[in-house]
């Protein structure tokens, strides 16, 4: 094959896969489950970032004399710089005087990083040992009855067991939800490299002596990459749900910093009575978990050819 002949086959690849990857995009702008779920998603991330810049005050400030006030009341609030200003608490105030809506914004901050750390620690840890166990038989035995004994245990109590044998703290409340998230990785990784090690092109590299640790990055890596996302998005849902569940049982993150679980487990004793404490954080919590799975979905519909199909 000639020089000329090599570039006009690599050209027309390359084409190839630009044409594919612009193909995949517009799908996934078509998709409305993508559209939704990004948006929503975006705005609740874009709200955490910004939440100096929304009208809020300190978190964490504490005014006993206007305790579990209602939704709209106003107050000639003296902030601790000595500048007065009238205050309007749109979503109340708690059992402690600190304004409920302040505390629900800068709680997006603690539950969104949760969700979102949970998610990339789980499928790092998950793809690597995934790649191992799938692709070296001797090994395989080993690692998934491991895997099986932490499927074994329900995730939410291997959580508050590992939470109550260290310290509350967020790095503790991460880990904890990570460690039961990790075999769900392996055990999908691990699904795919055991149907890709059986095929033509990856036997041939074998045969021509290419080494282990390549093909599992140049073969089997790339197609793994599609389905992770997609169980990225659910990992990083149910991250932030058990965040909010140890946090809401008080096995969490301290209760002096603000997330939406520890907003709600604060207010949960006086619901009846003063129900915003739990409504708006609960509100918040139910939005962004129904925005990623819708994200899941509409990429799990957009990336996986079967479901393609289908549709």
């Amino acid at each position: 094959m000639t020089e000329g002949t090599e570039n006009l086959v690599d050209s027309a690849a390359s084409a190839e896969a630009a044409s594919r990857k612009a193909t995949v995009w517009e799908q996934l702008v078509r998709n409305p489950s993508v559209m939704f779920g990004g948006v929503v998603l975006g705005l609740m991330v874009l709200m955490a970032v910004c939440a100096p810049l929304l009208d809020t005050m300190d978190p964490s400030a504490i005014d006993p004399a206007w305790r579990n006030k209602k939704p709209g009341v106003e107050h000639l609030k003296t902030f601790s710089d000595g500048t007065e200003r009238e205050w309007t608490y749109r979503m109340g105030t708690d059992t402690l005087g600190r304004d409920t809506y302040s505390r629900v914004i800068y709680g997006a901050r603690v539950s969104l990083a949760v969700g979102l750390l949970v998610a990339v620690l789980s499928l790092a840890i998950g793809l690597v040992v995934g790649l191992v166990s799938g692709y070296i038989r001797w090994l395989d035995a080993i690692v998934m009855r491991v895997m099986d004994g932490l499927m074994a245990i329900p995730g939410i109590l291997l959580a508050i067991a590992l939470v109550s044998l260290a310290d509350a703290g967020l790095l503790t409340v991460i880990l904890a939800i990570t460690i039961p998230e990790i075999p769900r990785v392996v055990r999908l990784v691990r699904s795919i490299v055991l149907s890709i090690r059986e095929e033509p092109y990856v036997e041939a590299a074998i045969s021509v002596g290419t080494r282990v640790p390549l093909i599992l990055i140049r073969h089997v890596l790339p197609n793994t990459i599609a389905p992770l996302i997609v169980q990225g998005t659910y990992i990083c849902a149910s991250a932030i749900l058990v965040e909010a569940i140890l946090s809401f049982l008080g096995v969490g993150i301290p209760p002096e910093t603000p997330t939406w679980g520890n907003i709600m487990a604060e207010g949960r004793l006086l619901f009846r009575v003063y129900p915003h404490n739990i409504l708006f954080p609960g509100i918040f919590l139910a939005i962004t978990v129904l925005a990623v799975n819708m994200l899941g979905d509409g990429l799990r519909d957009t990336l996986d050819p079967r479901m393609r199909k289908r549709l």
